[in-house]
């Protein structure tokens, strides 16, 4: 009696990721969320030193950008080891488009937003006839924030489009869509 033995060959599947797009998204998600990590950390000192309350927007900001930086570190330690997933990066994506979203939107309010918003205080300048070192010392703390609370929302806008164009690439990835 003869025996048979079956022998399986098994294949991991190899994901082809467009190096170029993909390298081009970590260093802008690198970029964003590093700005936005620095812009709401100076805000929160600054609210500190003047002992005034924190809105929950910095906090969670830089909570979410941290969160997006270590993200970025894990797909990169995937992608030396070639073993980047998309199911792994549309599962990140997403949860990190949901977050970055919400502070989007917070932040627009915060800035754009009714009575008493950001936005509302940039246009004042000091008084040409009398101006003292305090007043323009006042003007560039204003005119520093204000800019700096509008580079934030810039950033979050193209930190979200590019969170969303990263679940679009890995969906894709996973189909071979790419040549």
């Amino acid at each position: 009696m003869a025996t048979t033995e079956v022998i399986t060959v098994q294949r991991r599947r190899k994901y082809h990721w467009p190096e170029a797009q993909l390298n081009f998204w970590l260093f802008i998600m690198l970029v964003s969320s590093a700005v936005i990590l620095g812009v709401f950390a100076y805000l929160t000192s600054i609210q500190n030193s003047l002992k005034l309350g924190i809105p929950w927007i910095l906090p969670y900001m830089i909570t979410v950008s941290a969160l997006c930086i270590i993200f970025i570190i894990i797909l990169l330690g995937l992608i030396s080891q070639r073993q980047l997933l998309p199911g792994v990066v549309v599962l990140g994506s997403f949860i990190l488009f949901v977050l970055w979203l919400t502070g989007l939107i917070e932040t627009s309010i915060q800035l754009y937003g009714p009575s008493g918003a950001v936005n509302s205080y940039c246009g004042s300048r000091p008084n040409t006839r009398a101006i003292d070192s305090m007043q323009t010392a006042v003007y560039l703390a204003n005119l520093s924030i204000c800019t700096d609370f509008r580079a934030a929302f810039a950033f979050e806008i193209v930190g979200t489009i590019f969170l969303l164009w990263m679940m679009v690439m890995a969906y894709q990835v996973n189909r071979d869509d790419f040549d």
